[in-house]
């Protein structure tokens, strides 16, 4: 039973008592009290959430812009065949290379962490040029009211529309007006509105909320 339903028996007992008037009227202000929090989505059983105010980019430009843990990264060290290639980011951020060993990588763009390995390769290398590019990404996560919730591989460009369509579309008892991310660094789920195409970032959690009518 909800926490809405015992609300409604206790004031249904209340006025079958003929209880004191004012029990019963802060029983009905408890009861809507709940039930606008409940509504606004203020806090669920998943955590707290609160709605995004801010724009959102419809371009999507940026929204993979910093390295996470997990990925996959493309290092060419132009001229040094045997330093270019392939490597994972650690849980804890790193990038380990030959010679220079773990280099922080997690929370830096491509650019930011291309340089600082130069930096690092200046010691071994005469003016070392070194490119990043990510070869894998983190997947992205889809759960709720999804017809096949679960992990999928991220890609450039995708939107909560193509996200949720990749795990299957929306089952029937889905809200189709929002969805709740939560946003990798984040503790709180963002409500974002189903009239924009919002961009999805790597490791996003998109959860699909059940409707209420």
């Amino acid at each position: 039973m909800s926490n809405l339903d015992s609300f409604s028996d206790i004031a249904s007992c209340s006025k079958t008592e003929s209880a004191d008037p004012m029990i019963v009227k802060y029983l009905r202000l408890a009861i809507v009290l709940l039930t606008t929090l409940q509504l606004a989505g203020c806090y669920t059983d998943y955590g707290p959430v609160e709605p995004e105010r801010a724009p959102v980019s419809l371009s999507g430009e940026g929204v993979a812009s910093l390295l996470q843990p997990g990925e996959k990264v493309r290092i060419t060290v132009y001229g040094e065949e045997a330093l270019t290639g392939e490597y994972d980011i650690s849980p804890s951020g790193y990038v380990t290379m030959p010679l220079i060993g773990a280099v922080k990588a997690a929370g830096r763009s491509q650019s930011e962490f291309a340089r600082g390995l130069e930096g690092k390769y200046r010691g071994f290398l005469q003016e070392p040029h070194i490119t990043v590019a990510v070869s894998q990404f983190k997947p992205f996560y889809v759960l709720g009211e999804a017809t096949t919730p679960g992990e999928y591989p991220f890609r450039s460009g995708l939107n909560v529309h193509t996200a949720v369509a990749m795990a299957g579309g929306f089952t029937y008892r889905a809200s189709k007006s929002y969805v709740l991310i939560r946003h990798v660094g984040d503790d709180v789920w963002k409500e974002y509105s189903l009239t924009e195409p919002v961009p999805i970032a790597p490791g996003d959690l998109i959860r699909v909320p059940e409707r209420y009518f």
